[in-house]
């Protein structure tokens, strides 16, 4: 394995994304922003601040997740449609090379993407005189890239197999599922049904704790959660990635072009 292929791959897939208008949903972001802390003093004029930092972190998680399954997803499958896969896997090029680049080049321009949003975001909670907790909204942007590259690994496991409005489907499904997996647990144990928890816990098992992943709620109040929890999160968001993204090399080394 060779990381200058690797490099030369992420580089060509982070410029081919950043050419797709992909700077777009920043504009996007910063006008939806400005038009949200417009109306916020209208809604809850005693809550603004807590409010105005809540939307702002939902804004980048959503928009951040859209960007991520609908380009990833793509990413394998384009290749194929257009025959460009045929030029590539028979020159040096190892299939596991191939994935790593472009994931890597996908999360390459998430990280621009979010850096970007997380500017304008703070910027205008700045402007508009909001007091916001800089630490914990930092970190909570930091765990959201760590979510999204998980869910970059999970669009490009499905793209490799499936087409590309199937895997955006089943994408959006490990998502949803995942962030609510805790709760199916919950759920599983208040039935008292020991099929219903034992297939609870197995879901939870199979599927990512995106809850994890998830600090939201913590920078809305300002709290930064112990650093032991943080490395263990961490550490789980990024073996679990590396997990996804060897499925999807395996079943990729089978398929025939």
């Amino acid at each position: 394995m060779s990381i200058w292929r690797i490099w030369a791959i992420t580089v060509n897939v982070f410029r081919e994304v950043i050419r797709d208008r992909i700077l777009y949903v920043i504009g996007f972001f910063a006008l939806l922003m400005i038009v949200a802390l417009r109306l916020l003093p209208d809604l809850a004029a005693s809550q603004e601040a807590k409010i105005a930092v809540d939307f702002g972190l939902a804004a980048i998680n959503i928009l951040g997740i859209l960007v991520a399954i609908f380009i990833g997803t793509g990413l394998i499958h384009k290749e194929i449609d257009k025959k460009t896969i045929l030029v590539l896997i028979p020159k040096p090029i190892s299939r596991i090379e191939f994935i790593l680049g472009k994931h890597l080049g996908l999360s390459g321009v998430m990280a621009v993407l979010l850096a970007a949003m997380t500017l304008i975001y703070m910027g205008l909670l700045s402007f508009n005189k909001i007091s916001y907790p800089v630490m914990p909204i930092i970190l909570a942007v930091v765990y959201l890239f760590l979510q999204i590259s998980l869910i970059v690994a999970v669009a490009i496991l499905f793209g490799v197999f499936t087409s590309p409005l199937l895997a955006m489907l089943l994408s959006f499904g490990i998502y949803l599922m995942g962030n609510y997996s805790r709760d199916l647990v919950e759920a599983g144990k208040m039935s008292k049904n020991s099929q219903f928890e034992s297939f609870a816990q197995a879901l939870y098992i199979i599927l990512p704790d995106l809850s994890r992943l998830d600090l939201k709620n913590d920078a809305v109040y300002g709290i930064l959660p112990p650093i032991n929890t943080l490395l263990i999160n961490g550490f789980y968001g990024l073996i679990y990635t590396f997990l996804l993204l060897s499925i999807a090399t395996l079943i990729f080394s089978r398929r025939q072009f």
